[in-house]
């Protein structure tokens, strides 16, 4: 055997008693390392994610951008729900109005069915708000304080409240407030245009005078106006009632002013 063949030799045994020793000194077994969610680092995974070192600003815009998309869903519905009511009134306003025969209590069921899309619409907007309240944490303590920091956060328990929200999503506003919310916005314009009409139509287009144009069956007109009127008020209170607002709107002020003017 030559030189060559000799050292060709000496580098396969030392190949195999290096792959020996690598089988000998292996690690555990896939099984014998399987995940362990009770392990202190495997319960604590999340306790970094914002933090500097851990890149906190990918990891809060796909969670910002998963709250814009669930806000703006739960926005759609709203806006389905109003633009039905808005349907609905306008084909009953059009029937009600087409023949002075037409019995003006369709109008009155109109009131009912717009009322009904009211309570939907209030339901929905207390879900919607459980998206816009967190949108708008975020918006104020993370993306303000980051485009301006001498302001300083708006919220210091900021991170506890969302944390806690988080573990068990709660609604923040009451159902009275979310119907007062959606009567002021879209529905009480919509109940008084269907009162105008309904007014309108038992005394300007009657076959008989007031009160007998407003009577329904054997219920006398006297006592449907004042339920009318009644329920009218009952609505307008509501919306108007003093109260503190839970849903802290953005807009709620209505303040107007320049970017240079805003302090």
């Amino acid at each position: 055997m030559n030189r060559s063949d000799q050292r060709r030799s000496s580098e396969r045994d030392s190949t195999d008693s290096s792959s020996e020793d690598v089988a000998g000194h292996a690690g555990p077994s896939s099984a014998e390392t399987a995940f362990d969610p009770s392990d202190e680092q495997a319960r604590t995974l999340g306790r970094g994610f914002f933090e500097e070192t851990s890149a906190p600003g990918s990891a809060m815009a796909h969670l910002y951008r998963g709250e814009i998309h669930r806000m703006k869903m739960w926005r759609e519905r709203l806006d389905r729900s109003s633009n039905w009511a808005v349907t609905v009134m306008a084909a009953i306003l059009t029937w009600a109005f087409a023949d002075a025969s037409n019995p003006h209590y369709v109008i009155l069921v109109g009131a009912l069915m717009v009322g009904i899309f009211l309570v939907i619409e209030a339901r929905r907007y207390r879900g919607y708000d459980i998206w816009r309240s967190r949108v708008r944490l975020l918006q104020e303590n993370v993306f303000a304080y980051a485009l301006d920091p001498s302001q300083g956060i708006e919220d210091d328990e900021w991170r506890r409240k969302l944390s806690r929200d988080y573990r068990t999503p709660t609604t923040k506003i009451t159902y009275e407030e979310a119907i007062a919310h959606r009567l002021r916005r879209v529905y009480l314009p919509l109940f008084t245009v269907l009162g105008a009409a309904w007014l309108f139509r038992i005394t300007v287009m009657p076959t008989t005078g007031w009160p007998a144009s407003a009577a329904i069956g054997m219920i006398p007109g006297a006592v449907v106006t004042g339920l009318v009127i009644t329920a009218y008020l009952g609505l307008v209170s509501i919306t108007f009632r003093p109260r503190r607002w839970q849903a802290h709107g953005e807009l709620r002020n209505c303040d107007i002013g320049a970017w240079d003017e805003m302090e």
